[in-house]
C-alpha cells in the first residue's frame, strides 16, 4: 500500500487544475488506485463493474445532476472501459471532469473528450497475425489475464 499511496500522490500532483467531487473507477483494475485517489483528495468514491461484459453502476451508487466526476484507471490500453465510464457519468447527468491513469499503454493514442493525465506512457509494437516477426512468433503464447 505504500507504493499505491506514493503513486497516488504523484498522480494527484498532476491533477491540480481539475475540480472534481467524486471518483469513479472501472472494476477491476481501477479499484485500488481509484479508492486511494478519492481518499487522498477527500472526495466520494464509487465504482462501476462488469455485467455481461458491459460496465454498469450497481450497489446503489448514484451520480447527481451536475456532479463533477473523475474517472480513475490503473492502465489504459485502448480506452474502452474509460469511455464506458464517461458515458455512465453523462447518462446520469454528471459532468466528466477528466481521466486519471497510472499508465497510458496506448502510447497517447487513446483519446477522450476530457483532459486525460497519466504518470507514464508506454507503447508496444503490434502486428497482424500473419506478419509477426519470426523471433517473436517462436515464443510461447501466454495470456496473463486483465
Amino acid at each position: 500500500m505504500a507504493a499505491v499511496t506514493r503513486l497516488t500522490e504523484l498522480l494527484l500532483s498532476k491533477l491540480s487544475g481539475l475540480k472534481f467531487e467524486t471518483v469513479l473507477a472501472p472494476a477491476m483494475g481501477g479499484l485500488v488506485i481509484g479508492q486511494e485517489v478519492a481518499r487522498q483528495a477527500k472526495v466520494r468514491y464509487i465504482f462501476a463493474e462488469k455485467e455481461n461484459n458491459v460496465l454498469v453502476m450497481r450497489r446503489g451508487f448514484k451520480i447527481a445532476p451536475g456532479e463533477r466526476v473523475l474517472v480513475v484507471e490503473d492502465v489504459v490500453t485502448r480506452g474502452g472501459r474509460v469511455i464506458e465510464a464517461l458515458n455512465i457519468i453523462k447518462a446520469r447527468g454528471g459532468v466528466p471532469a477528466g481521466v486519471a491513469m497510472l499508465v497510458d499503454r496506448s502510447g497517447g493514442t487513446a483519446k477522450f473528450d476530457v483532459p486525460a493525465i497519466s504518470l507514464l506512457e508506454l507503447s508496444f509494437p503490434t502486428w497482424p497475425a500473419d506478419q509477426v516477426p519470426l523471433e517473436i512468433a517462436r515464443l510461447p503464447v501466454e495470456k496473463p489475464g486483465s
